[in-house]
């Protein structure tokens, strides 16, 4: 082992350097010299693509390393560099991890090195309270996106949008009821955000937009945030980590299945499934704005649980499983077995959870739907 490869190895014991100091992903391959710090290989691109000027990236074992480059990483490490570019990180800001998207990843790499925005709370413009501006938003009735004006007003828990200038809103969602996540494989677009929330007596799902990755992570953010400060008023008591953590939330699952009915006679159609915690939903196609059904999961103890296959008298489609509710049966079938799996495994997950009040008035507002 040559003696620069005992240098990293050592440095990379120390506390905080053995993961990545942007996602905190294990594995560590590489590091910016000049700033210090070690990085896993999707963050070490990302450093890569602010420009030399302000992070120059190598490979511990690849690329020839200078004593003075490697003085520099044991002077610094990534604990002492986040005290400095993570110091103001405010509790509504999402930090990404090695799974979460590419935008969110750039986006979080951007505003602490280029804009500084965690060393300089006044940057943080998602904080304000208030933003308007245009998104691009998809239609209800099809696949063509027309520039729609936002407006997002915290003091009025509110987010509008308008189709004609001067006009009443098309729409007000309640922030305090609203779900936005990034969701770039399902809508096509990188910087694309879906918003979901309840609409009379059903569930809205909006898709919308915009070129700029660090406006569509701002109207991400500050969403959040709002949201965030709605709760702390609602739940004075609470911390505000705790309530952050829940603020916003991305789906479990999604993707194609087919599902039957509750007859024998009953076909098999093909629909896209949702799996928003206890919210197992279903449409007609992937960027439907409306379920055609929702179906609550409570606890396995009520009567709720999945089994393989179809029950005696149906007919076997694919990789089928069934799900029984208290109510009915739903037969359903994945093209994979992997993805039955998955399926299986991340239903489970959720009927095997306790169910919180919040959960029991879902189960109600369903209930009544149905």
């Amino acid at each position: 082992m040559g003696e620069k490869n005992r240098q990293f190895l050592e440095l990379l014991k120390k506390p905080g350097n053995d993961k990545c100091v942007d996602c905190s992903s294990k594995s560590v391959e590489y590091a910016s010299y000049n700033m210090g710090v070690f990085l896993c290989p999707t963050c070490a691109g990302l450093h890569r693509g602010l420009g030399v000027h302000l992070s120059k990236v190598k490979h511990l074992k690849l690329d020839h390393w200078e004593d003075s480059q490697i003085r520099r990483l044991e002077e610094v490490g990534n604990i002492n560099a986040n005290r400095k570019y993570e110091e103001r990180v405010p509790a509504c800001y999402r930090r990404p991890g090695e799974g979460d998207s590419s935008v969110l990843r750039d986006q979080w790499i951007r505003a602490k090195y280029e804009r500084e925005e965690f060393i300089y709370p006044e940057k943080q413009v998602y904080r304000r309270g208030f933003m308007e501006g245009y998104l691009m938003k998809r239609g209800k009735d099809g696949d063509q996106c027309k520039s729609r004006r936002f407006v997002l007003q915290e003091s009025e828990d509110s987010l509008k949008y308008f189709i004609k200038e001067r006009k009443e809103p098309k729409t007000v969602v309640r922030i305090s009821t609203l779900n936005v996540y990034f969701a770039p494989e399902k809508i096509g677009i990188p910087t694309s955000l879906q918003f979901t929330f309840p609409h009379g007596s059903t569930t809205r799902h909006i898709y919308v937009y915009h070129e700029s990755a660090e406006t569509i992570v701002q109207w991400y953010m500050a969403l959040r945030c709002a949201k965030l400060n709605r709760l702390m008023v609602a739940y004075p008591s609470a911390s505000e980590y705790i309530l952050a953590e829940n603020v916003m939330h991305d789906f479990l699952k999604e993707g194609w299945l087919t599902k039957s009915g509750p007859k024998q006679s009953d076909g098999y159609r093909k629909r896209w499934f949702s799996l928003d915690r206890r919210r197992l939903m279903y449409h007609e196609s992937k960027l439907e704005p409306v379920p055609k059904g929702e179906i609550f999961l409570g606890h396995r103890s009520e009567g709720f649980f999945l089994r393989l296959g179809s029950p005696s008298g149906f007919k076997e489609v694919g990789f089928s499983f069934t799900l029984t509710t208290p109510d009915r049966q739903y037969l359903l079938s994945s093209e994979k077995d992997e993805d039955r799996s998955q399926w299986m495994r991340w239903i489970d997950y959720v009927i095997d959870r306790e169910i919180t009040f919040e959960d029991s008035i879902l189960w109600d507002k369903i209930r009544r739907r149905n």
